[in-house]
């Protein structure tokens, strides 16, 4: 299995000719791909997921479904054009929660939480539902849900107006993945990340390793 970073939180995960989009959003290049069997939204904030990219995914995969929970659902509802993306009535989301598992392709998903971690008491909170994929790979979105199996490897958010490095720090412990890569780091400076990403290798290297990727890069897992 290959996961390709993207900008800020998306992931391209590839398995065999398979492909899994998780969480394309504005902060992220058009996700032009083909072979996509599905699109994993963790939540409806626009740098996880905008229509634009959910239409031109579909339209280039038209076989391809959309997961995500039942905010991601209501933001989408109204998501369709003349491609047919949605149809008249927008984008088709197989709503999930916690607890909830698909077989998609060869991709094996589960989904953990339920919510967006806290940014201002006077911001809502959002439906946020993380994916471990193929019992491998999770991606919590913006929250820092422990799943309650075991983590390989851990896509960690690093940057975000709800993140505190201590927590994040916290988080990664709690997980102890073998291997982490930093994601979610658009809202850094280079060398904000820099200094988030020295944090994020100082937790996980008790127990394992950490590779940073540039958008683009792969790491076969």
């Amino acid at each position: 299995m290959e996961v390709t970073k993207l900008e800020h939180a998306c992931q391209i995960v590839t398995e065999g000719s398979a492909r899994l989009v998780i969480d394309p959003g504005n902060f992220t290049r058009p996700v032009d791909v083909t072979g996509v069997v599905a699109v994993v939204v963790t939540h409806e904030h626009p740098d996880h997921v905008t229509p634009e990219q959910v239409r031109r995914i579909l339209d280039a995969n038209p076989g391809a479904v959309v997961i995500g929970p039942a905010g991601v659902a209501r933001a989408l509802a109204g998501a369709s054009d003349a491609g047919g993306a949605g149809g008249a009535d927008g984008v088709v989301v197989d709503v999930v929660t916690a607890g909830g598992r698909r077989t998609v392709g060869p991709f094996d998903l589960s989904f953990h939480g339920t919510r967006h971690n806290l940014i201002h008491s006077s911001v809502p909170i959002v439906d946020n539902t993380g994916v471990l994929v193929n019992g491998r790979l999770f991606h919590p979105g913006d929250s820092y849900t422990v799943p309650d199996v075991p983590v390989e490897v851990l896509a960690a958010p690093v940057g975000a107006p709800w993140l505190k490095v201590s927590e994040m720090m916290d988080y990664v412990l709690a997980v102890g993945p073998r291997l982490a890569y930093p994601v979610h780091e658009a809202t850094l400076s280079d060398v904000g990340y820099g200094m988030h990403t020295g944090r994020l290798r100082e937790a996980v290297e008790p127990s394992g390793s950490l590779v940073v990727l540039r958008p683009g890069e792969s790491l076969t897992i």
